[in-house]
């Protein structure tokens, strides 16, 4: 069975849904650290000027370390009318902008309280409108006592996997032997981003990568399956 792990991020980009869709199972890494600055509360969305941060604002002062599951949205700031004005703003000339704006107005009239549970139910989505049908996991139901690639061994040891899948971005902090040791194969994702029809892109060289995944949808609808896999299904 091939294992792929992630932390909730918010609108994730391409390469996320990928790795999902190449795995027997995919875990939530809802008990690690949140980081601040990265992509747990933030992505990118495609505009006439190139691109822009779409970021829920967290509570994080006198906070200390918190884990994922912890951290709560700054409901102070009025970030879902800005968030849904940008995508109705970028996206309204798109060919499918009607077919998924419904979700996004409806999500974001919620009171969202926890930005783990936001991300879970905006991912949810999306891959049911890629027909991603992996199973899904949360790190904090399995009950896991490890660190680092301990805590990796630990959840594929748990879920009885025998290959674990990783982001391209692994090869950075895995301690490769020690999968070998646990008799874990470690395969690496080898993700080509897919070039598409983008609006505001009036030529190839105009394209603008790594957007959030709702950039593919708004521009390409249900072809976007088709499109993220299309370099090939196999790690």
């Amino acid at each position: 069975m091939i294992l792929s792990v992630h932390q909730p991020q918010y609108i994730p980009w391409l390469g996320y849904f990928h790795k999902i869709a190449l795995s027997d199972c995919f875990v939530f890494l809802d008990k690690v650290q949140y980081k601040p600055r990265e992509f747990q509360n933030r992505n990118k969305i495609r505009t006439k000027d190139g691109w822009i941060w779409l970021t829920v604002p967290v509570i994080s002062k006198g906070r200390g370390r918190q884990k994922m599951c912890e951290v709560e949205i700054n409901n102070d700031f009025d970030w879902r009318k800005e968030h849904l004005k940008s995508l109705e703003v970028n996206y309204g000339g798109c060919e499918f902008f009607e077919k998924y704006i419904p979700f996004f107005k409806e999500t974001y009239s919620e009171d969202w309280q926890k930005l783990a549970d936001l991300n879970v139910h905006i991912i949810r989505y999306l891959l049911e409108q890629l027909e991603i049908k992996t199973p899904l996991r949360f790190e904090s139901e399995i009950g896991t006592t490890q660190t680092s690639t301990d805590r990796i061994i630990e959840i594929c040891k748990k879920l009885k996997a025998d290959v674990y899948l990783s982001g391209a971005g692994g090869k950075e902090y895995l301690e490769e032997d020690k999968f070998q040791q646990a008799g874990i194969k470690l395969v690496y994702q080898d993700f080509k981003h897919p070039v598409y029809q983008q609006r505001f892109a009036k030529t190839e060289a105009d394209f603008l990568p790594y957007m959030s995944a709702i950039d593919l949808l708004f521009n390409s609808g249900p072809k976007a399956k088709d499109i993220l896999l299309g370099e090939g299904k196999n790690p």
